[in-house]
């Protein structure tokens, strides 16, 4: 087991070496201040106190050994793929390598620190989790960016239908709401404006706004658009019809949330209950505890519990969670 320990202690000193060279670059880099302060000078928009970003978009790694290895996985491993677009959709910046970097010294460094004290079988499990916690959060902010966007979409499509019946073309309202909105739909619709503008067909520039943006209801109204393009029809009536269906899909999904609320604190109460009993029995009887955590049998009776919790918990996702 020494070598398992020697072998995480050099990659977890590695990968902060790494990192801490990253972010020094980043932020101590003389070549990109000199670049920024010539931007800002010409810039009559920019002041002194904005921050301008250089960053290519979508690029994986400031680091270009780390990016070219993880493009060349992009093509053969889809779940890197998968991690880019989620980047993209939470609208962080950051590039994936980064992330990788963190996830990477967090499960190390867990793997080392809960091994010491609870022996390897308990810490890889707990490790692996805790190396998915940077992943967590840009799910965590992906999704509450997209459920603003689709509390957003049924304004935005009964001022395009407005826009429309006006007489404005279609790429004028999509500049009425990325001109009226904030993020997340302004900033996407007008990406998907700028591209139109640049030469792109109006399919291809709606296709990308559906690859950026995570929502269901976005698919009626890029269908919508592209089938109007190619068979005719009111788009403005379409528009409307899409809003109020949004609208009503909205009150149906409330009331599903009231039903399965009940579902949802029992799934909680049960989830939780486990740990509230361990803290409760470290008091209680210290015995049972350290048994858990210190004897050989007792860690492969925590690693039963966990997965049958993290089985368990999957299960009652599936049951109160319904789509609508």
């Amino acid at each position: 087991m020494e070598w398992v320990v020697a072998v995480s202690v050099f990659l977890l000193v590695v990968l902060v070496v790494t990192g801490g060279f990253y972010l020094a670059r980043i932020s101590w880099d003389p070549e990109l201040q000199r670049i920024k302060a010539k931007l800002r000078a010409i810039s009559p928009q920019a002041s002194g106190d904005e921050e301008l970003d250089l960053t290519r978009k979508r690029l994986l790694s400031d680091m270009p050994w780390l990016d070219r290895f993880l493009t060349t996985l992009r093509y053969r491993i889809h779940i890197v793929e998968k991690l880019d677009r989620l980047l993209m959709q939470a609208n962080i910046r950051k590039p994936l390598g980064l992330f990788l970097l963190i996830a990477a010294v967090i499960g190390i460094g867990a793997f080392l620190l809960v091994g010491q004290a609870a022996g390897y079988i308990v810490a890889l499990p707990v490790s692996a989790f805790l190396a998915m916690a940077p992943f967590f959060y840009i799910q965590f902010k992906k999704n509450k960016r997209m459920k603003k966007f689709e509390s957003q979409l049924p304004e935005a499509l009964d001022l395009v239908a407005r826009a429309l019946k006006a007489g404005h073309a279609f790429s004028g309202g999509l500049y009425m709401v990325a001109q009226e909105f904030d993020d997340p739909i302004g900033p996407e619709f007008a990406k998907t404006l700028d591209e139109i503008n640049f030469g792109v067909g109006v399919p291809e520039a709606m296709k990308g706004l559906m690859n950026r943006v995570d929502c269901p209801d976005l698919r009626f109204f890029v269908v919508s658009v592209i089938l109007q393009r190619t068979t005719g029809g009111n788009l403005a009536e379409i528009l409307e019809n899409i809003g109020m269906l949004i609208r009503e899909r909205f009150k149906l999904m409330d009331r599903v949330r009231t039903l399965s609320a009940e579902g949802k604190l029992s799934a909680t109460i049960l989830i939780a209950l486990p740990f509230v009993v361990a803290i409760v029995l470290s008091f209680i009887s210290p015995d049972h505890v350290k048994f858990l955590i210190f004897d050989q049998t007792g860690r492969f009776i925590t690693v039963g519990i966990i997965i049958n919790m993290i089985i368990g918990s999957l299960f009652m996702r599936k049951i109160i969670r319904i789509k609508v």
